[in-house]
């Protein structure tokens, strides 16, 4: 098969090798995210740069398909604007909360799919499903601390995780919803819709004041730019073309590679705690998204 074919028709090995490895990258993603911060660009700020330059990247394509991106309607950018405002809540989560409590808590993924599927696309949850949502709740009340009370998220990058979970697990759902969609098309109208959010988030919450100057800017670009060229419009490219070939449970599986990821690279890279709540944690929602998937080939082999 051509590369065109491929990415015309599909392919299901290396769709599973795209969200693989997609999930391995966005483990990664926050380090950059906390390296901007630390330089000054704060907040919704840093998501906006990158998605900016994301953006000015990909125009092309969106000048090249801009016939059928305007026939796309308002499907693709109700999808386009839901992965972007999902983008840059969860970045800027990691900026608000430990990195390990942000990438468990929207990884609670499992829930929200399952339900979105049943209500939206009429889709059975079934007792697989039930097994995966009671692991991510009990996963859930444990990296929110049940033992110390209500389990409430502690502070507003906990709630920004849960929330960029529910929408991750929304977005995904109308890539299945709407298959007609182009990759092309999804991956420019995210990066749009996430510049967008971002910029309006800064200057709402974060205030004029706090719109990065050039003499911020201009000395982070120089790293920014290879990083978002080289790694993040790939990535979300192949994560957005191998998504809707695969069912929920193979990528859930795949996808948990970015937990893994995320807890090795906080316990080298921060002094945040990582400790047996925190592993309990890792172990319980890596089991609420590996459910649908084990569960059925336990069944097979016994």
């Amino acid at each position: 098969m051509t590369i065109n074919q491929i990415f015309r028709e599909g392919h299901q090995g290396l769709a599973r090798v795209a969200c693989l490895l997609g999930g391995a990258v966005w483990g990664l993603y926050w380090i950059p995210l906390r390296t901007l911060d630390s330089a000054g660009i704060s907040g919704a700020w840093a998501s906006a740069l990158f998605n900016l330059i994301a953006l000015v990247f990909i125009a092309p394509l969106i000048l090249i398909r801009l016939r059928p991106w305007l026939a796309g309607g308002l499907q693709i950018q109700l999808t386009g604007a839901t992965l972007g405002l999902t983008l840059l809540v969860y970045s800027t989560a990691f900026l608000y909360t430990d990195v390990v409590h942000a990438i468990l808590l929207y990884y609670l993924t499992p829930i929200w799919g399952a339900l979105f599927g049943r209500l939206w696309l009429k889709e059975k949850i079934t007792p697989d499903q039930l097994v995966g949502i009671g692991f991510g709740i009990v996963g859930m009340m444990v990296i929110l601390h049940i033992d110390e009370g209500f389990p409430w998220p502690r502070n507003i990058g906990d709630w920004m995780a849960l929330s960029a979970g529910i929408l991750w697990a929304l977005g995904a759902t109308m890539t299945r919803r709407f298959p007609e969609q182009h990759t092309l098309d999804i991956v420019s109208t995210w990066f749009l819709w996430c510049t967008i959010f971002a910029i309006i988030a800064g200057l709402l919450f974060q205030g004029p004041q706090s719109v990065p100057d050039l003499a911020t800017t201009i000395p982070v670009v120089y790293w920014v730019v290879p990083i978002v060229v080289l790694i993040v419009i790939p990535t979300f490219i192949a994560i957005t073309w191998g998504l809707p070939q695969l069912n929920p449970g193979t990528s859930g599986l795949l996808f948990m590679t970015e937990i893994s990821v995320v807890t090795v690279s906080a316990a080298i890279l921060t002094d945040e705690h990582i400790g047996v709540r925190e592993i309990l944690g890792v172990v319980l929602i890596s089991l609420a998204g590996l459910a649908e998937v084990l569960l059925p080939r336990l069944r097979r082999v016994s």
